[in-house]
């Protein structure tokens, strides 16, 4: 039996190429640039930059309406966190680095705006003693 016998297509065009966008316009004034940095220093305010140690995990919730004297991202911060919502979430809604998000809610937390708490870990491994117990009430059935 011999193999079939294939045949060479036609090469193809090549693509024509995309076409050229226009380069972005600067910002104008009173507008800001998300990567700039001189607006996450901006942000995070003139603090010492002290935070407190969040995980990415580490859920948030708001503890009061937001107050007139607050920034913006502070405003948002405290609309969004109405029911427990995590620092990871957080960022990336508001579309802030993490270390910057921490120094923010670091402010919120020390203003008593939000309250942070851990997530609940469940255990690795039930406990022996507890397995062991369940296993001989099932043997006595």
């Amino acid at each position: 039996m011999t193999p079939p016998r294939r045949t060479r297509r036609a090469p193809k065009e090549p693509p024509s190429p995309p076409p050229v966008a226009a380069t972005p316009a600067a910002p104008a004034e009173g507008e800001e640039n998300p990567g700039n940095p001189e607006r996450l220093y901006a942000l995070t305010g003139l603090s010492d930059g002290g935070r407190m140690h969040l995980d990415l995990v580490t859920l948030v919730v708001a503890r009061s309406a937001p107050p007139r004297s607050g920034t913006p991202e502070q405003a948002a911060v405290l609309r969004l966190c109405g029911s427990p919502l995590s620092v990871a979430e957080l960022s990336a809604y508001l579309k802030l680095p993490f270390s910057a998000m921490t120094v923010l809610i670091t402010e919120l937390i020390t203003a008593e705006l939000v309250q942070v708490r851990a997530p609940i870990v469940r255990q690795a491994r039930p406990d022996r003693s507890i397995l062991e117990a369940v296993m001989h009430g099932l043997q006595r059935l």
